[in-house]
């Protein structure tokens, strides 16, 4: 017999829904997020043979690469996006130059349960911007779209929050 998916909630099958989710940037809960890239990471393969045994090879783990993940915000006043954006290169400042104090930030990814409670916690660790897109393309003749901005990040490895646990629900 399978172990359940659940523990808490035996009587649950359906996996958690991918719309119900927050991201937490410098302790604050992003307005408006409505999109977010996977959060991924691939292992490259090491190939070798071993000598006196050349008819087949063997395979080894090599370095680990985190995927950069976007995420895209429907245009608003929250200026979080384009602040981080900024403290990573301000061309507005002159030279372009950057201080290293607070570009890095850890940013909280939380999965929720139809009740809106996280069930499930990812932290990436020390992300920075790579890109970010203040203002969508604009048209006029299309009157049934959002303006959505976008940031994509670089960051050094994610870990699951163990400390949330699974919500009991009514």
């Amino acid at each position: 017999m399978p172990a359940p998916m659940f523990p808490a909630n035996a009587h649950r099958y359906d996996p958690y829904r991918t719309f119900k989710f927050q991201v937490v940037i410098a302790g604050k809960t992003v307005a408006g997020l409505s999109k977010m890239g996977a959060l991924k990471k691939t292992t490259e393969v090491v190939n070798w043979r071993a000598a006196g045994d050349p008819s087949y090879q063997r395979a080894m783990p090599g370095g680990t690469k985190f995927e950069n993940v976007a995420l895209e915000q429907g245009l608003s006043h929250d200026p979080i996006f384009e602040e981080w954006a900024n403290s990573v290169n301000n061309v507005a400042d002159g030279d372009a130059g950057m201080s290293l104090k607070d570009f890095r930030r850890d940013v909280v990814i939380n999965v929720l349960n139809l009740q809106g409670v996280p069930a499930i916690s990812y932290q990436l660790r020390r992300a920075f911007v790579t890109e970010f897109q203040a203002l969508p393309e604009f048209d006029s003749n299309n009157m049934n779209t959002v303006g959505i901005q976008s940031i994509t990040l670089a960051f050094e490895g994610f870990t699951r929050d163990e400390a949330v646990a699974e919500p009991a629900e009514a």
